[in-house]
């Protein structure tokens, strides 16, 4: 799925009134009418009391007259604050005097705000995708008066004062949703944590926008869905055996961090490789064989830390980081791993904090490198990042310059790859935010960057996603509190049997 900017969502919209031959009042109505039918749905007339609807002066506040007129058809008792304005957009002036009678309107102007009070049921139709600027003035009060009042807001398409896909001015307000209903796609914004204060849950309902435009636009930028990945993970051939699905290399722990080896290793073999070897420091032998008994076991020459490589002629693809630490012969490791290997290599955890400490090494990243930093390890390898918005560039820039794959981790993590598109994962939890969780995911696109059948993006996009969908498989039982990181190696293979390609007739 793609996710358009505010510019482009314009144009959709634009593309959908000439392809359907209607006029603009039509899409409005339809909108409006899909974001009653999402409110009706979960919240009866009894349970709603009055529903207060605030709208602004252009096409957002006239989506809310439209549902406004809906609810109140629909048995809702309605009331609507209008935002004092000079000039209203013709859709808007369509739509006021098509509200009933019945339906008290009033002016809400600064110095003479009604209360709100606590719990009451009020749609944020003030602004949408089209703002530009900070609210100020009349807004900016009536926001601020909104916000302070404990209300249950819903917005419609974005909450008032939020831009589409561009940070905020410090300072400036913005609603504070409890539901934010956004029409056909996602939007930048939705998916950021600066604005998770603002957004509160986001859903999406469609409202039919050009098929047409949809499938030409040009993105650089989209959500990693189930839809997004059918027909990238082949079905597994019925004359398989171990070596058709890859020989990986694992190195892993240290003293004290042996469990993460653990982790990363039973996660890579759930993720079907063929055959995994995993080195440890000497400490981590018995370890390793007792806890993973399915992986082969090398035993580095020093005892508590890693501190040189195999011969890496084996192998068809190499992990390192999770739990290595970072001695200076684990650096030289590192750095004798980055010029050597000619198979696809994974990086996470102290391998990514080892090239933040010694940045030279970067140069020596081979090409399509998949590296799998949470924030602070990115902020490491990059600069720290003014707002998401500037992180996200950044993200973009590094892939780009290194010629590798970044999953910055979180929710919704970000895969870039090197030709600058972005992808955001739409699986995973909050249960996720647990020690060894990040681990698991370096396993798992261990495992997939082996499978020589796939290439080098949808191997990372089918890691990011069967990882976050194990999560949600795992929480299902444990509940996000209870869910911890050696609970997800065991719902990899249903995740990834999910995605996998049927056999056609």
């Amino acid at each position: 799925m793609k996710l358009l900017t505010a510019a482009q969502t314009r144009q959709a919209d634009a593309a959908t009134l000439q392809d359907e031959g209607i006029r603009s009042v039509a899409l409005m109505e339809r909108a409006a009418t899909v974001f009653t039918d999402w409110l009706t749905a979960r919240l009866a007339p009894t349970d709603a009391g009055e529903i207060l609807v605030l709208c602004g002066p252009g096409n957002n506040g006239g989506d809310g007259l439209v549902a406004a007129r809906l609810l109140h058809e629909r048995g809702y008792r309605v009331r609507v604050g209008l935002l004092p304005a000079d000039k209203h957009s013709a859709d808007f002036e369509h739509n006021r005097p098509r509200l009933p009678a019945a339906v008290p309107v009033a002016d809400w102007r600064p110095g003479k705000l009604p209360p709100i009070e606590p719990g009451t049921v009020v749609i944020d139709a003030l602004f949408g995708t089209g703002l530009r600027r900070p609210l100020e003035g009349a807004a900016a009060a009536l926001v601020r008066h909104l916000n302070a009042a404990r209300a249950r807001v819903v917005s419609i398409d974005l909450p008032s004062g939020l831009f589409a896909d561009a940070p905020q001015p410090k300072d400036s307000p913005v609603v504070e949703a409890r539901h934010t209903v956004t029409f056909e796609l996602p939007k930048l914004a939705l998916l950021l944590p600066q604005n998770a204060r603002s957004v509160g849950r986001w859903h999406v309902v469609p409202v039919g926008l050009s098929p047409r435009f949809l499938a030409e636009v040009d993105a650089d930028m989209h959500l990693v869905d189930a839809a997004l990945l059918a027909g990238r993970l082949p079905a597994r051939p019925t004359f398989a055996h171990k070596g058709t699905f890859g020989h990986a290399l694992l190195l892993a722990g240290s003293k004290g961090k042996l469990g993460a080896a653990v982790l990363a290793a039973r996660s890579c073999l759930r993720g079907g490789v063929g055959l995994l070897t995993v080195q440890v420091p000497a400490v981590g032998y018995a370890v390793l064989q007792t806890a993973v008994p399915e992986a082969m076991c090398l035993v580095d020459p020093e005892k508590n830390h890693l501190s040189e490589l195999p011969d890496l002629q084996p192998y068809n693809a190499v992990g390192m980081g999770p739990g290595i630490g970072q001695d200076d012969d684990t650096r030289a490791a590192l750095e004798d791993l980055l010029g050597s290997a000619r198979v696809p290599l994974v990086l996470d955890a102290d391998a990514l904090n080892l090239l933040g400490a010694n940045r030279p090494l970067l140069d020596l990243l081979p090409p399509d490198t998949l590296l799998t930093p949470h924030p602070k390890e990115f902020e490491r390898l990059t600069e720290p990042a003014r707002d998401d918005y500037h992180r996200l560039q950044l993200l973009r820039d590094f892939a780009r310059q290194y010629r590798c794959y970044v999953v910055l981790k979180g929710a919704y993590s970000c895969l870039a790859a090197p030709d600058g598109q972005l992808y955001f994962n739409t699986t995973g939890n909050p249960g996720l935010a647990t020690g060894g969780s990040g681990d698991v995911l370096t396993g798992l696109c261990l495992a997939l960057r082996a499978d020589k059948r796939l290439a080098p993006l949808d191997a990372a996009l089918l890691a990011i996603y069967a990882h976050g969908r194990a999560a949600d498989l795992a929480a299902a039982h444990t509940g996000q509190a209870g869910l911890i990181a050696g609970d997800l190696p065991q719902y990899i293979g249903q995740a990834l049997q999910e995605l996998t390609t049927a056999e056609e007739f």
